[in-house]
């Protein structure tokens, strides 16, 4: 059997690097997997606290990691202020003091500690006596502590300096420490400075320039730097607090807001507005934790896809142990875990706790990517849509446009009934095919890329908002609208109204709340105009909300656009001024629709069977399938339709020289169609290689299964693995399942699937049992007989 070799994106005990061995004496390439000691994913565990005799408990303290430990500098204990340096191994999971030397910084908290090199970099604070209320001031020192040594030093540096600050944000990119925000004792900061740590002679401050949506001026919030952005989340800004996203690149020095407006009802909002929280990165994800929310401590870690722009609540193992909900305690990371330490806890008490989180390192699903680069390339097209008076021409594919949208499947259905008659007709009269193909039995119909593609007319719908129509189709979403460009408010509109028409209620609740994100006092009355044109009623009531709001009513009618307004919507805007209607509150859910895995996962499980265009088969038995969904997501496929398809449209499935079984074949499909990785451990065996035979975006089916056999192997379903083990050539497993079976003989020997096991397979089991039988044990069975 031919494997393909390759190596897992991520080192973590989590997904850890495939080797093959070659040592096999038949030179048959066999697949290792390489079990070590496993981490549950998304497992808390609680670590020895810091003995009082070696540290204090603390909070507004800052954590960082170098190398394999976490260093604890500063904070206070309720009474003083502190700047002892403690260290925590997390090899052995033990706590001492930091060997130092020379002056450390004043004792303080709510200052900022980061790593470069093999130095830790402490900037500002706040020290003092608090227990006296005495000699209390922020600062704007920067000192460095040298790991191999444990030399303090404090870095005199010329010029202007940042003004003094506390709870104050700060980062390392790009050889340089970066401070942004804080507090300066009278007001909240928004400020921005920047050093470089590669020359201590040579260092000075520099102010950076800040463009963009600037967070408001803020303290007690983390940054974190992923994909070589620094984030801001949430923080203390006064009256202005939110719980607003920021994205800040430092090539441009540009700040942005992250939109949240595309996550639908029903969706994972973003975390509560909070302060005195951390946030870290690992992957392409930020994850948030703790902090104050509307005085509440909550304990849920929050989770960011940089990549998809969505947030989600990351559920912990079930054998999990969680921390508490805290503020002010600190993070870091060290390889694929993250480890929390101190803070403040219940009734102002300070913590002493570490505990460690094991991320899970999944390459991202491109289930949405992957079409919609389908759309994107036009690849395979067998649709034509004909729009509106201009007749102008849409291509597209009918697998996933009959998988999204009933109103659309009806009009295609119609359009190749019609086709069908046709052939029909030509068929009679010229006894030839005349380039339409027959049909299959069984509602599969061959169809060839080559001939003309479906014709199908839709007099409602003009080619621009029908094109973002088809955008949502593939990929469930739509390009966010430029801020302050009414025309792209406006096409939304549009889409709006044909997800009306099409009964896309997902569609629908994404354009309305892109709308009424996008709505101000520049555009609304545009908005308004076009909503009352197009008889949406939702997005005309939130614009006349809007404009007789007591903040903008003054503002918008003294506008331009005010005086060329009709009469009637004049009028209602001055109505609804003087005598505002009742609100009405609805109990009714709002319908969000169904996703594109919802409808991917009905269209595989049965309802696009009509619409099959191609036969898998699987050691002879045929599998209807769909080539646009195939081409999607394989290159394996997408060559093979554009370069070799079989003439009669079957196409034989195999991994390698492997042919999987049904169960492991169905795990696959569901896998193309709509990205599920939930399987059975033995499917896990005959589909590890899948990803590199047929050329999946990654490896994250291997990853899955990889994790899937190092969890899941118990008694119950050890024989079926034994099974897909010794097909698959999966020799580490092999021996790995009968080491299983043979400690644990007693209850395997009354599993059912025993009696059904091949007889080669029944004198391993044998041959095992031999093995592992000492003398003694013999000599007692002997004596027995």
């Amino acid at each position: 059997m031919s494997w393909f070799p390759g190596t897992m994106s991520c080192k973590s005990k989590v997904a850890p690097s495939v080797d093959f061995d070659h040592s096999c004496s038949d030179s048959v390439e066999y697949l290792t997997l390489n079990f070590g000691p496993i981490e549950t994913v998304h497992r808390w565990r609680r670590l020895p606290p810091c003995d009082e005799f070696v540290g204090a408990r603390r909070s507004k303290h800052t954590v960082v990691a170098y190398k394999d430990a976490i260093y604890v500098f500063g904070g206070d204990n309720g009474k003083n202020m502190l700047n002892d340096l403690l260290r925590f191994d997390v090899k052995d999971c033990s706590w001492c003091r930091a060997f130092t030397t020379g002056s450390p910084p004043a004792p303080r908290y709510h200052h900022s500690a980061v790593v470069h090199g093999s130095s830790m970099f402490v900037f500002g604070g706040y020290t003092g006596d608090i227990y006296s209320n005495s000699n209390l001031k922020n600062k704007n020192d920067l000192f460095e502590y040298k790991f191999a040594t444990g030399q303090w030093t404090e870095w005199k540096v010329e010029g202007r300096l940042p003004v003094a600050r506390s709870a104050h944000g700060a980062t390392v990119y790009s050889d340089k420490l970066w401070i942004f925000a804080g507090y300066d004792g009278n007001a909240r900061l928004s400020d921005m400075w920047t050093i470089s740590l590669q020359d201590r002679e040579q260092a000075c401050w520099e102010e950076i320039e800040q463009s963009g949506e600037i967070p408001p001026s803020c303290c007690n919030f983390p940054v974190a730097v992923c994909r070589d952005k620094m984030f801001v989340f949430s923080g203390q800004s006064g009256a202005k607090i939110t719980n607003n996203l920021f994205q800040f690149e430092f090539k441009d020095k540009v700040w942005t807001r992250i939109p949240t407006e595309h996550l639908l009802r029903g969706s994972p909002p973003p975390p509560q507005r909070r302060y005195g929280h951390t946030m870290v990165a690992f992957d392409r994800h930020l994850y948030v934790f703790g902090g104050a929310a509307d005085n509440t401590l909550p304990n849920e870690l929050h989770c960011y896809d940089v990549d998809s722009q969505t947030w989600e609540v990351v559920q912990p193992s079930s054998d999990s142990e969680m921390p508490s909900g805290r503020l002010f305690h600190a993070a870091a990371v060290i390889s694929d875990a993250m480890y929390i330490f101190g803070g403040t806890v219940d009734n102002n008490v300070r913590s002493g706790e570490m505990y460690r989180f094991q991320f899970s390192c999944y390459p991202k699903c491109t289930l949405h990517e992957d079409y919609g680069k389908l759309w994107e390339n036009r690849q395979f097209c067998d649709v034509e849509f004909i729009l509106g008076e201009k007749e102008e021409r849409v291509k597209g594919h009918i697998a996933i446009v009959t998988a999204r949208c009933r109103w659309l499947r009806k009009k295609i259905a119609q359009a190749r009934d019609r086709l069908k008659q046709k052939c029909k007709h030509e068929n009679a009269e010229e006894e030839t095919v005349s380039g339409c193909q027959k049909e299959t039995s069984g509602g599969s119909a061959r169809t060839s890329y080559s001939q003309p593609l479906l014709e199908v007319t839709i007099r409602e719908a003009e080619a621009q908002p029908f094109e973002v129509l088809m955008q949502f189709l593939y990929t469930d979403k739509i390009k966010y609208p430029r801020k302050g460009h009414v025309q792209d408010v406006l096409l939304i509109m549009d889409v709006y109204k044909l997800a009306l028409s099409f009964k896309l209620s997902r569609l629908e609740q994404l354009c309305v709340q892109y709308i009424e994100a996008s709505v101000d006092l520049q555009n609304v009355l545009i908005v308004c105009e076009n909503a009352n044109k197009l008889q949406l009623d939702q997005l005309k009531e939130h614009c006349l909300n809007f404009v007789v709001k007591e903040t903008h009513f003054n503002q918008v009618i003294m506008t331009k656009e005010f005086e060329h307004l009709s009469t009637p919507l004049i009028v209602e805007i001055v109505r609804r001024k003087q005598q505002p209607p009742p609100r009405v509150y609805s109990d009714q859910p709002v319908d969000i629709g169904t996703s594109l895995v919802q409808d991917m996962k009905a269209y595989l499980e049965g309802a696009g069977l009509e619409f099959c265009d191609i036969t898998l088969l699987l050691d002879g038995h045929p599998r209807p399938a769909h080539k646009a969904i195939l081409a999607a997501r394989s290159s394996y496929f997408e060559a093979m339709f554009r370069s070799f398809m079989p003439e009669d449209g079957q196409v034989n499935i195999s991994i390698g020289e492997m042919v999987p079984s049904k169960q492991a074949f169905e795990s696959m499909l569901r896998y193309i169609y709509y990205g599920d990785v939930n399987m059975p451990p033995e499917d896990s065996l005959y589909l590890f290689a899948a990803p590199y035979y047929y050329g999946f975006s990654n490896n994250r089916l291997q990853a899955y299964c990889k994790q899937n056999l190092e969890m899941n192997v118990t008694v119950e379903n050890v024989l079926q693995i034994l099974e897909a083990a010794d097909k698959t050539q999966a020799l580490d497993m092999k021996k790995h399942c009968l080491h299983i079976i043979v400690h644990q003989f007693i209850k395997v020997s009354k599993l059912p699937n025993l009696r059904s096991l091949s007889q080669p397979l029944l004198l391993d089991i044998i041959e095992s049992l031999a093995s592992h039988i000492s003398d003694k044990q013999c000599a007692e069975m002997g004596s027995d007989i």
